[in-house]
């Protein structure tokens, strides 16, 4: 028999974390609730038996119901659940879960310190002084691994990404953004290649991007190499995290607090139902997302959830950025809040989202975290669809964009060169992008919009598009694959398309070596060169001015006088969206060539002596001054 001790105390600093706190003497447990009746923790020898212990819980006055059970309880699992309104809830792992047993129905006490792989102690974030140094490039653990030509032998987990975070250092980034790689519930963790199981072998689909929470501060079972095992998960992604650390790259973690895969099954209906969401007059649940539900970051313990949720993947996983899935659903005061909680433990931390959500939102729209309020909220990012729109056209239609021929975008394409000052308040705010793992990828994207052009043309584009975003004002977010030309075979939403769509295919990296070269150097002319990130608003408006042109395919971006500022007296960039040979009348000096027709050299092509340049169709020509 357990030796149970009940706790009633009030402590006005309560966690939400802190619903398991292991030590070799005792556990103690405290969930919150303000609408339980009773409350009971039951605790399990181990993640399969029926049998159990219950637990009481005691009530404070902080609405936390806490006991301390006396024993080293490593090694078992719990659940907690819930009387109210003449009924117990079903069982959960509790909202705040940090170890969990596969598919992640019971909760798992154990010592975290054991989970921390060798070398762990001296984990550090790479250097970070200036978040417009930042590019960003975002994959999914199976796009990156499971090609037979990835090179990687633990294929479709944390480790095997690990394997290959050579690749990431030599091109040149700085972040890498991974899709969500918390527990997540349209996967079936005993049928993943963790354990040997193929494809033909199960009915289940093995791939999903995982954007439907379940236990928010767990790792994903199915990236591990035993989900059976809940020190292995957080074991691998901890090793994942300190191999890209060892090479200077930072981790970004994709975070989906807007909603959850299930409202009534997950924790957060079942230990307070309706409580983290927002409702209907008619008593449904609001969708913002289209999942069926919308989290409420407004209620206050929604909203320290969230903070104490990444404040613990930050501190715990040593986790250098959020990107917040449909951020558009959370109020504008959570994020602010939690970018100051982030603050307190490292500045450097990343924070950014999507400024939108999928349809309106259950709270007032001036409150909301959208794209355009992000002045409002500073240091927090949003995703500029306006410099993607015009560059690449619409991801609802398939018109052309600027780089495909259509000078309708030439506003915004210079816009978005600017980082967009109408909203985004700091340059640094404004996530320049074309791609992400939404929508067609750029390969399919062009060949949608522009089927009649050859490959070479669309190559062509490819570049020009993306060296528009890397010489933008804004953050730089690259979508992994479209440096070796990865297609999803006209594919425009593969969210649990099989990894024969969405895997990286690593074999296109010599037989597009040219493409991946141009990315490459494009990224170092980049970090190469201040001028491309001036990181001011105040600046931008400073240095950066656009040079007339009677041409409407022709964008010429200057950002001069950066004597002090950068290597370079100015630079010069023409953007050609046109099939057409451009002719561009600049100011006479001597140039350095950095990139010209499809070839780009950080060290650069040559010496031009000129105030006349001719740009060559759907291509960019990137000029330093001497």
């Amino acid at each position: 028999m357990l030796t149970v001790a009940l706790m009633a105390c009030a402590n006005k600093q309560a966690r939400l974390e802190n619903e398991c706190l292991y030590s070799s003497r005792n556990a103690q447990f405290a969930f919150w609730s303000n609408i339980a009746e009773q409350m009971e923790v039951r605790l399990y020898d181990d993640a399969q038996t029926t049998t159990f212990e219950a637990v009481p819980l005691t009530k404070g006055d902080d609405d936390f119901w806490r006991a301390k059970v006396r024993g080293d309880l490593a090694g078992k699992y719990y659940t907690v659940r819930s009387f109210q309104n003449g009924a117990w809830s079903e069982e959960s792992p509790g909202i705040f879960a940090k170890a969990v047993s596969v598919n992640g129905a019971r909760a798992a006490i154990l010592d975290l310190r054991q989970t921390n792989p060798d070398g762990w102690a001296n984990d550090r974030r790479p250097e970070m002084t200036d978040p417009t140094d930042i590019v960003i490039y975002e994959t999914h653990i199976r796009d990156f691994t499971m090609s037979p030509n990835s090179g990687v032998t633990h294929k479709g987990q944390f480790l095997g990404l690990a394997e290959r975070v050579d690749y990431l250092k030599e091109l040149g980034i700085t972040h890498l953004q991974i899709l969500p790689f918390f527990d997540y519930g349209s996967i079936d963790e005993t049928k993943t290649i963790s354990n040997n199981v193929k494809p033909s072998q199960t009915t289940s689909n093995l791939y999903n991007w995982g954007y439907d929470p379940v236990n928010y501060n767990v790792p994903e079972g199915g990236y591990s190499s035993d989900p059976y095992n809940p020190s292995a998960r957080i074991r691998e992604a901890k090793a994942m995290i300190m191999a890209l650390h060892a090479d200077g790259i930072r981790v970004v973690m994709d975070v989906v607090y807007n909603h959850t895969y299930n409202a009534e099954g997950c924790a957060l209906g079942r230990v307070v139902p309706y409580y983290f969401y927002r409702m209907n007059a008619d008593g449904t649940y609001a969708n913002g997302s289209a999942c069926g539900n919308e989290t409420a970051s407004d209620h206050e313990m929604m909203r320290q959830f969230m903070i104490e949720s990444v404040c613990y993947w930050a501190r715990e996983y040593h986790i250098d950025g959020f990107r917040f899935d449909l951020m558009g659903i959370h109020d504008q005061e959570t994020m602010r809040q939690i970018r100051a909680a982030l603050d307190e433990i490292d500045p450097s931390i990343l924070t950014y989202g999507e400024g939108w959500s999928a349809t309106a939102p259950a709270y007032p729209a001036e409150q909301l975290a959208m794209k355009k309020y992000t002045y409002l909220m500073p240091r927090v990012g949003a995703f500029s669809d306006d410099i993607r729109n015009a560059l690449i056209g619409s991801p609802f239609d398939h018109e052309r964009g600027f780089a495909s021929g259509n000078p309708a975008g030439v506003k915004d394409v210079m816009r978005g060169l600017i980082a967009c000052p109408e909203w985004s308040g700091e340059p640094a705010q404004h996530i320049s992008y074309i791609t992400c793992h939404d929508n067609y990828c750029l390969r399919d994207r062009i060949a949608v919009s522009a089927p009649e052009e050859s490959q070479a043309t669309q190559l062509r584009m490819n570049k020009l598009a993306q060296t528009a975003v890397l010489v933008s004002q804004g953050t730089a977010f690259l979508y992994g694959g479209e440096e070796v030309f990865r297609t999803k075979r006209g594919i425009d939403n593969s969210y649990q398309s099989p990894d024969s769509i969405n895997v990286i295919a690593w074999e296109n990296r010599s037989q597009f070596s040219d493409l991946y070269t141009y990315y490459r150097q494009m990224i170092a002319i980049r970090r190469a060169h201040k001028g491309f990130r001036l990181g001011a608003a105040d600046a931008v408006k400073e240095h950066v001015e656009f040079l007339p042109t009677d041409n409407e395919n022709l964008i010429i971006y200057a950002i001069k006088d950066l004597e002090g500022i950068d290597t370079a007296k100015s630079l010069i960039v023409l953007l050609n969206g046109s099939a057409k040979t451009a002719e561009a009348e600049i100011p006479e000096a001597e140039y350095t060539v950095l990139a010209h027709d499809g070839e780009a050299d950080a060290q650069g092509l040559g010496l031009l002596r000129t105030n006349r340049v001719t740009v060559e169709p759907y291509s960019a020509t990137i000029l330093a001054q001497n």
